[in-house]
């Protein structure tokens, strides 16, 4: 059977199936990965879609993490600490590499600090002081990063805030006085006082809350990935089948020509 695949005719097929099938094969990857970007949009929607919650009804100072607490939107009013701002490097936003800059919020509620991340930015060189007074700031929750991202000592920036290489809740909780939340947030929003305006961000680019755990599929998409793979499943097996007609039919002509 394998001199009869390599007859000229087969061997062009067989270049046109080997192109078939990496051309398929990439469609369904493609369509697997719009499958998961789907996804991960619908637990974004569904995030952005839980109601936002007085902080004090989501989490209790050194309390564990709740189950369901990545992504709950939560409210807190009280001061920031600029003396605690810190910037974290390597990260990426929009395809950009630059820093989290994460200020201590002192929640007067509880008079707890919760870690906010109140932006992005590109310069560790023009980092601005956080709003001073009451502000009202509107985060999703995460929890403490892994400390594993390496630290970088120094200070780096015009207002001579430190460098780090994660949010390690397990460091801060030894460096800022008092309570301390046993999770981060992302700033959506700060409002000055209880009831004001909303602040400007002053150089800074809000960061979109990470979606955290399971994603799931699109399950349409995950389809169409699976049809792309069965129509190359199939073009393999027709090839191989023609093939193989072919190395009977030459048998049988033999047989024939023998019996003769």
């Amino acid at each position: 059977m394998l001199r009869t695949a390599l007859k000229p005719r087969w061997l062009g097929l067989l270049a046109v199936l080997l192109l078939v099938l990496v051309s398929f094969t990439m469609l369904g990857l493609w369509q697997l990965n719009v499958a998961r970007d789907k996804g991960r949009a619908e637990v974004a929607a569904q995030s952005a879609a839980r109601p936002v919650v007085p902080i004090a009804d989501a989490l209790a100072p050194h309390a564990p993490f709740p189950a369901e607490g990545a992504g709950q939107r939560v409210e807190a009013t009280g001061r920031y600490a600029a003396d605690g701002q810190f910037l974290v490097a390597r990260r990426r936003l929009g395809g950009r590499d630059g820093y989290w800059v994460v200020t201590p919020l002192t929640v007067e509620s509880t008079d707890a600090t919760l870690a906010v991340v109140r932006g992005f930015t590109q310069s560790a060189a023009t980092v601005p002081d956080p709003p001073g007074g009451p502000v009202t700031v509107t985060a999703s929750l995460a929890p403490g990063e892994s400390p594993s991202q390496g630290t970088t000592g120094g200070a780096t920036t015009a207002g001579g805030y430190p460098v780090r290489g994660s949010v390690d809740l397990a460091v801060l909780v030894n460096e800022w006085q008092g309570d301390l939340y046993n999770a981060f947030g992302f700033a959506l929003e700060e409002r000055a006082g209880a009831v004001g305006e909303a602040l400007p961000t002053e150089g800074l680019e809000r960061v979109p809350p990470p979606v955290i755990g399971e994603t799931g599929l699109s399950w349409r998409n995950a389809a169409y990935a699976l049809q792309w793979w069965i129509f190359a499943a199939f073009a393999a097996y027709m090839w191989f089948r023609m093939v193989r007609d072919d190395h009977q039919l030459g048998l049988e002509r033999e047989r024939e020509r023998t019996d003769v």
